[in-house]
């Protein structure tokens, strides 16, 4: 969830809790990859080249670095579902928002908390009004909302630690104020709530980013070969893998 005030409180419920299992170790990642979505057919396999982003207006270029923070993100506030792009729909206490058109700005109310806080970030209604006024962005739909949790990760002076491709104790503790799932260096939410415990988020960070490095590595490998008129190559699958399927 985007905080620009301490005086907003939620609870992320276990309605919402993701249905990737917790990573406690780099050793559990291959066990974790058929956990995954098929990411070529939702938005959290959706990367960006800089010159796809020369016909864009919108200002932030996706790398896997980023996308995986994104992810990442969905984790932590409970929005992942599995990939799907559902995630982008959620409001606060698991219903989904009817109309994409714009923030729904309903707060709801659960057990001793209240939040108006929606989509795949979580953000405030006051926070997306102001990635509304610094973007120029229309609209709620997920294209929108990754460039508004992008822009908040560059307000919170973290965009250059995200383009290391490292999740480290630092990255986190930049986003803690921003999302209160996240963990400070002391390993507690910045705003006395659930958080996500470290060694969790950065299990599934380093599995994501590694499934996303090879999505641009087998699209650079296909263009290449294009462009040297041998034709792209099929995939080789071998068990469930995200680039079983990709053209």
């Amino acid at each position: 969830m985007t905080f620009l005030a301490k005086t907003v409180c939620r609870l992320l419920p276990a309605a919402l809790a993701s249905s990737v299992p917790l990573l406690m170790s780099s050793q559990s990642a291959q066990a974790a990859v058929a956990a995954f979505p098929t990411l070529k057919v939702s938005r959290s396999g959706l990367i960006t080249s800089p010159e796809q982003s020369q016909t864009s207006a919108l200002p932030y270029i996706i790398t896997p670095e980023r996308r995986a923070l994104l992810n990442t993100i969905r984790f932590a506030e409970g929005t992942w579902k599995n990939g799907h792009d559902v995630g982008y729909r959620v409001m606060f206490g698991g219903g989904l928002m009817g109309s994409m058109d714009r923030h729904p700005d309903r707060v709801i109310y659960s057990s001793r908390y209240a939040s108006a806080a929606a989509g795949a970030y979580q953000f405030m209604p006051f926070t997306w009004d102001l990635v509304k006024r610094s973007l120029g962005v229309r609209g709620f739909g997920p294209e929108v909302q990754d460039q508004g949790a992008l822009f908040l990760v560059q307000r919170r002076k973290a965009l250059r630690l995200t383009d290391i491709g490292v999740m480290t104790p630092q990255l986190a503790a930049k986003l803690a104020p921003e999302w209160a799932s996240f963990p400070t260096l002391r390993g507690r939410s910045y705003y006395g709530q659930p958080v996500k415990r470290f060694a969790n988020l950065q299990s599934f960070y380093k599995v994501n980013l590694s499934q996303l490095r090879q999505i641009r590595d087998q699209r650079q490998e296909a263009l290449s070969q294009e462009s040297e008129g041998q034709g792209p190559k099929p995939p080789v699958c071998t068990g469930p893998t995200i680039l079983c399927g990709m053209p």
